[in-house]
């Protein structure tokens, strides 16, 4: 049994990176960024568990994909980290963050075996370039690079850790608490992914797939009376609205379930559940507004939908028109890629008995081309 567990840090707000996808959720091929470097890592075959922080909005849809652990990340890096620590049993433990896409295999092997030297083992890296300060030249000798992925000694982490100081890395926080460190040579090729043109200097990246991802939804709600109607974010003339928790918005349901499956995410009830006060009432627009918002921060690109609203009563075909741009606004498409169709069932069923509403939509998705960014 390894006597080493692994930390990979993935809950960042990628505040620095310029696309609205996170850095983490970048593809390869099919793979989020963070699942790939975790992959990468598990190939080494050296780390009694893998742990990885994600954002608290991501770790359901993260644990789709992978069967290590995965905790729920902090407002910062180093929050995040502590709650990682939390879970760890062994001596040592390594960390990286899920932007050092393809740490090679020997500077991970160099850590390791410089274990015992310190409290913390980093890599570093030399300056090589004339540098200054306030007009003054600074020796370069005296100056160091230090790059993730970083060994401690796991208690001795714990411990630098208790303080309200924030750090920018492990060894930071080792060193300020009177603890040791040590320094093994760093690797030019563990390039870390912080600006869109770093994404040039991972060579080791291939770009994402181009396959079409597309999912199905449904949603049905009957009529109430003494409630507002409101059918793919437009108000509808009408005497009665929708039983629901929500505004009943089912053509909004519907196309929200037709993404959250194409991306798989889940179900509508999964991300807003009917058993939250927080979503009594409200406007289905911000639903889908959230929806569309998490389909972009994982990396997912809206190419069309397509919604068949199914109802005998109210007739829709002055209202069609104003759903579609509605709809395409918020989902950030061209309103031509957005199709809205209305029918009946012929008076067959409960909507032809005029009890309620039914849609049905479909919606594809591909993923963020990272390579022209």
């Amino acid at each position: 049994m390894s006597d080493l567990t692994l930390i990979l840090l993935a809950a960042g707000n990628s505040t620095r990176f310029e696309p609205k996808v996170k850095k983490q959720w970048l593809r390869v091929n099919h793979q989020p960024l963070w699942h790939f470097v975790t992959n990468e890592f598990e190939k080494l075959n050296l780390f009694s568990k893998i742990i990885i922080t994600g954002h608290p909005d991501e770790v359901e849809y993260m644990k789709s994909f992978i069967d290590h652990t995965i905790v729920k990340g902090g407002q910062t890096r180093q929050a995040s980290l502590k709650n990682a620590l939390a879970c760890v049993k062994t001596p040592y433990v390594m960390v990286s963050d899920v932007a050092r896409a393809c740490p090679p295999k020997e500077l991970i092997s160099r850590l390791i075996e410089s274990k015992d030297k310190a409290d913390s083992i980093v890599p570093v890296l030399n300056m090589s370039d004339t540098l200054t300060f306030n007009g003054e030249n600074i020796d370069r000798e005296k100056l160091k690079r230090i790059q993730t992925p970083q060994l401690c000694k796991t208690e001795a982490l714990k411990n630098a850790l208790e303080t309200e100081v924030e750090y920018t890395d492990e060894s930071s926080a080792i060193i300020a608490a009177g603890f040791t460190r040590a320094e093994v040579a760093g690797d030019e090729d563990a390039h870390k992914l912080t600006q869109v043109s770093d994404m040039k200097k991972i060579p080791c990246l291939s770009p994402a797939s181009t396959d079409t991802l597309v999912g199905n939804g449904f949603d049905v709600h009957a009529f109430e009376y003494g409630r507002s109607m409101f059918l793919g974010g437009v108000e509808i003339d009408s005497p009665f609205g929708f039983k629901a928790h929500s505004d009943g918005d089912v053509a909004i349901h519907s196309l929200i379930d037709a993404l959250l499956g194409a991306a798989g995410m889940g179900d509508i009830g999964t991300l807003f559940p009917d058993n939250n006060d927080e979503y009594k009432n409200i406007d289905s627009k911000i639903l889908l507004k959230e929806c569309v918002r998490r389909l972009h921060n994982c990396g997912f690109v809206i190419i069309n939908v397509d919604i068949t609203i199914i109802a005998e009563t109210p007739r829709l075909s002055n209202y069609k028109a104003k759903i579609r741009s509605t709809l395409a606004e918020i989902l950030e498409i061209e309103t031509f890629l957005c199709n809205v169709k209305a029918t009946t069932t012929e008076k067959l069923g409960f909507t032809g008995r005029k009890e309620g509403v039914a849609v049905q939509s479909s919606a594809s998705l591909k993923y963020l081309n990272w390579t022209n960014l």
